[in-house]
């Protein structure tokens, strides 16, 4: 029990340090944005700023529109990653290497970061001069000027995986069998984001990109079927025990 709690404290302190680190990083980033501006108007800033733009095309009509891209597949990366670590979780896989605390923090952890690129992946969309987005177009699903089906689907993709999100915070109000049922959405919201990307994503053409959603899903589709034999044997196991 004393080691028990030990660990306990241990984690909340990583965490607590963690929280210190990003609002360390948000005060770094916003002094240094402060003294951008501040050197805007040297000579030196203008011709960074012009070499910038000739390498990453920064002034281009889509270079909004090439972050949203980047974005959305990093979002959709953390999600299948997300998805994937619970159902190991859930089929005790980690059991034997590493410890219940830091697979369900760690797990908690990356559903955050993909919502956090999903928000920068829509976001983006806002101020993006090639195909703009209003705040109806990305809130409201099939609402979108640009392949409304599909982002639609993304949309109630990330509505579904949002939700699951929430419950880890709230999971003590709900209890442990709504959080289990609630959290089946993930596999919903994995499935809707997987056919967003694949259907309205730019660069869906690729070989590259077909191969990567095509390995992922086959990913979750096989966890998912060691998942379900897991629970039919555990089930099976306890009416025999009986």
């Amino acid at each position: 029990m004393l080691q028990l709690n030990t660990h306990d404290n241990d984690w909340a302190l990583v965490r607590f340090l963690l929280i210190v680190a990003g609002v360390l990083l948000m005060l770094i980033v916003l002094a240094l944005a402060a003294l951008v501006v501040l050197i805007t108007g040297l000579p030196v800033t203008q011709m960074v700023g012009q070499a910038f733009d000739a390498l990453f095309a920064a002034s281009s009509v889509q270079a909004l529109w090439y972050v949203t891209r980047a974005a959305g597949l990093m979002a959709y990366l953390l999600l299948w990653l997300s998805t994937a670590w619970g159902i190991a979780v859930a089929s005790r896989i980690f059991d034997p290497a590493l410890q219940g605390v830091f697979t369900y923090d760690f797990h908690q952890f990356i559903s955050l970061l993909s919502i956090g690129f999903v928000a920068l992946h829509v976001l983006v969309l806002l101020g993006d001069r090639y195909l703009p987005f209003s705040v109806a177009a990305i809130l409201v699903p099939f609402a979108a000027p640009y392949r409304p089906l599909w982002v639609g689907i993304g949309v109630i993709g990330f509505y579904l995986t949002l939700l699951v999100t929430i419950t880890f915070y709230i999971r003590h109000l709900i209890g442990v069998k709504t959080f289990r049922v609630i959290h089946l959405l993930s596999f919903a919201g994995y499935g809707f984001a997987a056919i967003h990307g694949l259907m309205a994503g730019t660069d869906s053409p690729l070989l590259a990109t077909q191969l990567m959603y095509a390995g992922t899903t086959l990913s979750i589709v096989y966890l998912t079927t060691y998942w379900i034999a897991l629970r039919l044997l555990d089930t099976r196991s306890l009416k025999l025990a009986r």
